[in-house]
């Protein structure tokens, strides 16, 4: 079981940048899938996920600015994430759990993690 999350980078303030997390070992759909982020210096933290019935949840920082999806034929989930602030600044990690029946903003709850993608703000 395998979480690729990708398409960080180094971008400025305000502009656009979408993640992917592709999931590959077994079928993923029906899974509790995340995102969350660490800042340097700072505990992981939850940003968004979305249930198997393509329910969501996301951070209240985030709302409105990120938007989480899932693509279930292609076991990838999405993290679009526009108007970006310095402050979202941090490595990104997808993480998925086949035993959660919603969204859960504990990082205990998922069973498996991908291995960050870093995501930089420029002011």
């Amino acid at each position: 079981v395998q979480l690729q999350a990708s398409g960080g980078g180094l971008v400025q303030a305000g502009v656009s940048l979408t993640l992917s997390c592709a999931a590959s070992g077994r079928t993923f759909s029906s899974y509790v899938m995340a995102w969350f982020r660490q800042a340097p210096g700072k505990e992981r933290e939850f940003v968004a996920a979305v249930t198997r019935g393509g329910n969501t949840d996301h951070t209240d920082s985030v709302k409105g600015r990120f938007t989480i999806s899932r693509d279930k034929a292609k076991n990838i989930i999405y993290l679009q994430m526009n108007s970006l602030k310095p402050e979202d600044t941090a490595v990104y990690y997808c993480a998925a759990d086949p035993r959660l029946a919603g969204c859960s903003i504990r990082t205990p709850d998922y069973e498996y993690w991908g291995q960050g993608t870093l995501v930089t703000i420029s002011s």
